[in-house]
């Protein structure tokens, strides 16, 4: 609370509130200023912003603020010149999205009003978060001190406990910090990069952090099934009788054979003969229910199962979070819920019980009370914004759009699922030894279908089922077979498979300190891979194929010629670790922005290095001189 201010305490609701004058909440977006007034009891609606007797409620609609232009430093940077290189403004400022200016006018003109003594900081909880409400607190001058309100979930109980632990604003100056230099760094190496290659090969390129590398890894694996040379292998089938086998050398796994004339044989020579058992392994398996949606991985469900992009997943997310009131909050990158959720979850659990979910609700219902465990709540592992799941709304699935049915449904099944037992199964393989030659069975039983039995069982629930065997037990070979078979190729990058790259990003990394940073981010950010993705595709870096996507002649030429620390992992890596240390204190924001501004230098130099011209011959006839950010 401002030290300024003496404060009282709200009888109703126990919240911290001035005597003198009101305080200003600024909320990310509409829908959570609105979940907040209702808690806090703010009714009356003005012109962009809710009012109550302690409070004024106003949002944002995420950034309203952005980063200068270069022309907006100089008007002569406005033409694209490579002797102008590189630009690196001694103080970066800050100004309004046109589109959102209006919105921005009335948080100003709140912030200032007379009746108004401090303000409340309700942006998402994280980084992002952080930016927002200072990139809008900066533009305004106010000096009206302000609070935190630091909460994962939206329900009541949270929003109510989060107002209770208002933390001032101070305590996360570290985080703003590393939000603005994220900011201020993409914008440095984004527009002097781009200007830099484009100026020096007279052709449209965009380039990024995030999105160069992400294109990187599409052309890396063009290349791979550019060189892949397919080879004949062949493998030895024998039958049984009751099972089959697979003949292998010195491993199970080492079933393939290079030549013809040695699979015949083998095959020849095992026909009609007698084999024993001569090991018999048994083990139990299970596979846990999988966890919550994030967006990722929502939209990588999307893409395998419909089709979709990852931009069309986000977009009806979006709609049945906003438009149908259905889901949750999408754009998150958590998989876990927080224990206040408890109540709501039983709650939506209720009102999804109407057909066609019954069915699938009915055995939890059986079995009593639902079991939360540790793979759905853990406090811990919930970030801005918690899983995804369904609201506790009864859904009129006549009224949704194919398409919106379609993800509402994989939302709520796999709501449903993670409360379902294990999937439980018992593999069996059996050596088989027939003269001198070994032959491998496999077989699986399930033992309890469990969460899996809301799903179309896979192709590995199919293996065979081995007949009751035992160690010592004969069989006659009654037939084999050779079957040819070819290598396959690297298969080319579905949605789904980019999405699940950027998101794993640090697996392309050696330094086990850089890869360890990489887990929490990846390359960007749920909110944003959908985004990049149809970013590369405007510039004409990739293109569609049904789901597969491959990269353009325009998308090789720029990676041939970008330096190492462009399309490298590393580079992200060693920037969320620097950013990491920044927001827990640890390194001054001077030595980041440094280190960047050198790199920034180095970038301008390698584009004159590197400029081949040979490379972009189809587009430069498309080269006019403007801004490929634009």
């Amino acid at each position: 609370m401002n030290d300024k201010v003496e404060s009282t305490i709200n009888k109703e609701k126990n919240f911290s509130v001035p005597l003198t004058g009101k305080q200003l909440i600024i909320a990310e977006k509409p829908s959570v200023a609105r979940d907040i007034a209702k808690v806090l009891k703010c009714s009356q609606k003005g012109d962009g912003f809710i009012e109550g007797i302690d409070y004024v409620i106003t949002w944002a609609i995420g950034h309203l603020v952005t980063l200068y232009e270069p022309e907006d430093y100089d008007e002569k940077l406005k033409k694209w010149q490579y002797q102008s290189l590189p630009i690196i403004p001694n103080e970066i400022k800050i100004k309004p999205y046109e589109k959102t200016v209006k919105q921005l006018k009335i948080i100003n003109n709140l912030v200032h009003r007379k009746d108004v003594d401090s303000l409340i900081c309700a942006t998402d909880s994280g980084r992002e978060g952080e930016l927002i409400f200072r990139y809008i607190y900066n533009y305004t001058k106010s000096d009206k001190n302000f609070k935190r309100l630091w909460i994962s979930s939206m329900t009541d109980k949270a929003i109510t406990e989060g107002f209770h632990k208002l933390k001032d604003g101070s305590s996360y100056n570290a985080l703003y910090q590393s939000a603005k230099c994220r900011s201020e760094a993409d914008w440095l190496v984004g527009i002097n990069a781009t200007r830099a290659y484009t100026t020096q090969n007279n052709v449209l390129l965009s380039i990024g952090r995030v999105q160069t590398p992400t294109l990187a890894l599409i052309v890396q694996r063009q290349k791979e099934m550019n060189a892949f040379i397919p080879k004949d292998y062949y493998e030895v089938s024998a039958d049984f009788g009751d099972f089959n086998g697979v003949w292998f050398d010195e491993k199970p796994s080492e079933t393939k054979i290079s030549e013809e004339n040695k699979a015949t044989t083998i095959a020849e020579s095992v026909k009609g003969q007698e084999g024993t058992v001569k090991k018999l392994t048994k083990t139990k398996k299970k596979e846990m229910p999988p966890l919550l949606y994030d967006l990722t991985e929502l939209q990588r469900d999307g893409n395998k199962n419909y089709g979709y992009t990852a931009q069309e997943v986000l977009s009806i997310a979006q709609s049945l979070y906003e438009k149908r009131k259905l889901i949750t909050y999408p754009r998150t990158d958590s998989r876990y819920l927080s224990d206040d959720m408890k109540p709501k979850v039983k709650q939506t659990m209720d009102k999804l019980n109407v057909p066609p979910y019954n069915k699938a609700i009915e055995p939890l219902i059986i079995k009593g009370e639902l079991k939360f465990s540790k793979r759905i709540i853990d406090n811990s592992k919930v970030t801005d914004h918690h899983a995804i799941i369904p609201t506790d709304v009864t859904p009129k699935l006549n009224s949704l759009s194919k398409e919106e049915l379609n993800i509402y449904q994989l939302i709520v099944k796999r709501f449903i699922a993670v409360f379902y037992d294990n999937f439980l199964y018992e593999t069996t393989e059996a050596i088989v030894i027939v003269g001198k030659e070994k032959f491998a069975s496999k077989g699986k039983i399930i033992t309890q279908k469990g969460w899996k039995s809301l799903y179309i069982a896979s192709k590995d629930d199919k293996e065979q089922i081995l007949p009751s065997l035992q160690k010592g037990d004969t069989r006659m070979v009654e037939d084999t077979q050779v079957l040819k078979k070819q290598t396959s190729p690297p298969k080319p990058y579905t949605e789904a498979m980019l999405l699940s790259a950027m998101e794993n990003a640090g697996r392309y990394i050696e330094d086990e300190s850089l890869k360890e940073h990489l887990k929490e981010s990846g390359f960007g950010t749920p909110a944003t891979r959908a985004g990049i993705i149809e970013r590369l595709i405007k510039v004409e870096y990739i293109g569609r194929k049904g789901k597969a996507l491959f990269p353009t002649q325009k998308g090789i030429d720029l990676i041939s010629i970008v330096p190492e620390e462009l399309k490298s992992a590393e580079t992200t890596g060693k920037w969320e670790k620097a950013l990491n240390k920044i927001s827990h204190g640890e390194m001054e924001t001077d030595k980041f922005m440094n280190s960047i501004k050198r790199f920034v230098v180095y970038l301008v130099k390698s584009s004159e290095e590197n400029k081949r011209s040979s490379l972009f011959e189809e587009n430069k006839r498309n080269y006019q001189g403007k801004n490929p950010q634009s």
